[in-house]
């Protein structure tokens, strides 16, 4: 197999990049990992990137007790772990915006210190815009801390003529069922309207998604060809390397299913799938997005296990390296059925999709990290090379490189000099980060900055969250009601013979990882 390294026309190259109205940002779990191992650092690339409002400041909040000073070198900390050679005078400038307050979450008192203090900044930085709020704590404080912030008067805007302006993010999961995931939604919707509600997924930040839309409606080359005519079958495939380690008491209450499928999965497979919106804007996506969901083909309880084989990780050895399985990763672990691994066929029954499948899979303490949506295109159908010993071609495949290498790759036949039917397999291949000479950036600069801009096309509507839990509830409900163990697989292997069998039985295979 050979690489075509293709080129970029720098004189055609379009950019449109919306700097952030006046906003505050509130962040609630201000002291924790996410907010401290991304959302900072991402804002000050932002700043960085003169997207931030001069305007913008940051309150942070957390029941850790912190000075103002003491917050901000925390976040300087991990600012200077990302971006190690910027200016430290601009840095400086960028966290004199930033404040702290500690409380209780559930303490309306609380917020009504919040309240005074965004009043009071508000004046400082001449700020009539609006509050975002970020919800970076556990799920079981979403309803708390939002509730709050309604009874408290803190859904509406910055000012008088802002009405209904504030927003809120709320990181996953959203629910952990249909019927959670309801309830949550309603009391939110107390105090916060569908437009202001943000239910972020750091996946669809990443620039190699958002390209997903470019690369299939900005060319005229490959839209005709996406449908059942000429696509054989789609593989999307989310492979992690690493176990559970510190997260063990979160997942082993959540599984691959709820962690990754329900939410990035389906995200993914809505953008692959989904029809020509009418324009590049929220409603529109995301009515099309919803649209794939709904036409999901349903299945009956007695073909869950045909088409949805789950996995554990058992001991391995993973570079080199011998590793324990996840039921020796703490001993709460002991004796859990939780799944680490799963792999599906998901078919959509629509026009365009009819009759091709769409083979998912996801796991831990596989091989290599990577995430990938390959299409694989029909063989020719018929070879005239049979003549000459050619009987059968390698089909053509596009694949879409999300991580940790980000790009595109279509392979294809052409003749290779020498004999008159020697023939080879030719990748035209390209490396975002190599062919336009630029740092990837985080998937939540994206994120943050449309919260800020008001755009919400790469935010998860209620309405596709809802529906996608009522198609994985009876797959829950279904491996609870057979109390049957998921399959061993050994740490640092690509896969297992029984999740093998789910795609052999079609006469395909996985790709390699």
């Amino acid at each position: 197999m050979h690489n075509i390294e293709p080129t970029v026309d720098y004189n055609d190259i379009i950019c449109a990049d919306t700097v952030a109205e006046p906003s505050a940002m509130v962040v609630f779990g201000a002291s924790g990992d996410l907010a401290q191992r991304k959302l900072v650092a991402s804002l000050y690339g932002l700043y960085e990137k003169k997207l931030l409002n001069e305007k913008f400041f940051l309150i942070g909040c957390s029941r850790t007790k912190l000075s103002d000073d003491e917050f901000r070198m925390r976040c300087k900390k991990s600012i200077l772990s990302v971006h190690p050679d910027l200016n430290p005078d601009e840095l400086n400038v960028f966290l004199s915006k930033f404040y702290y307050l500690s409380g209780q979450y559930d303490d309306q008192n609380y917020y009504q210190e919040i309240s005074r203090k965004l009043d009071a900044l508000s004046s400082k930085y001449k700020l009539c815009g609006c509050f975002v709020y970020y919800l970076s704590t556990p799920p079981t404080l979403f309803p708390v801390i939002t509730g709050e912030l309604g009874k408290s008067g803190l859904s509406y805007g910055g000012c008088a003529d802002s009405c209904k302006k504030s927003r809120i993010v709320i990181e996953k999961p959203f629910g952990r069922d249909t019927s959670s995931s309801r309830e949550l939604n309603a009391k939110i919707r107390e105090y916060f309207d569908e437009h202001q509600i943000y239910r972020i997924d750091h996946y669809l930040g990443k620039e190699t998604v958002q390209n997903i839309l470019m690369f299939r409606f900005a060319n005229s080359i490959f839209e005709p060809l996406w449908n059942r005519n000429y696509i054989d079958h789609i593989q999307i495939t989310i492979a992690e390397s690493l176990g559970v380690e510190g997260r063990y008491g979160y997942y082993d209450s959540s599984g691959v299913l709820r962690d990754m499928f329900q939410n990035h999965m389906i995200q993914l497979l809505s953008l692959v799938a989904m029809e020509p919106p009418v324009a590049f804007e929220a409603d529109s996506i995301r009515d099309e997005k919803s649209r794939v969901v709904n036409a999901l083909r349903d299945f009956k309880e007695e073909q869950i296990d045909e088409l949805f084989v789950r996995g554990q990780y058992s001991s391995g050895n993973l570079d080199g390296k011998d590793v324990c399985g996840y039921r020796e990763e703490n001993e709460l672990l002991a004796n859990s059925n939780t799944e680490t691994f799963l792999a599906c066929k998901l078919m959509i029954d629509n026009w365009r999709w009819k009759d091709v499948p769409f083979y998912l899979r996801s796991g831990k303490r596989l091989k290599k990290k990577t995430t990938e949506i390959a299409i694989t295109f029909k063989e020719v159908p018929h070879s005239m090379f049979s003549s000459v010993g050619i009987d059968k071609l390698t089909p053509n495949t596009l694949v879409l490189k999300i991580q940790p290498c980000e790009g595109t790759s279509l392979s294809f036949q052409t003749k290779r000099p020498g004999s008159k039917a020697c023939m080879a397999t030719l990748t035209m291949d390209y490396d975002y980060q190599e062919i336009f000479g630029t740092q990837m950036p985080e998937a939540y600069e994206r994120l943050l900055l449309d919260c800020m801009v008001g755009d919400q096309t790469l935010f998860s509507r209620f309405d596709c969250v809802d529906k996608s839990w009522q198609y994985f509830d009876k797959v829950l409900a279904h491996w609870k009601k057979s109390g049957q163990a998921p399959y061993l697989y050994n740490a640092g292997s690509e896969s297992f013979e029984e999740a093998d069998a789910l795609i052999k039985a079609d006469s395909r295979q996985w790709r390699s990882l």
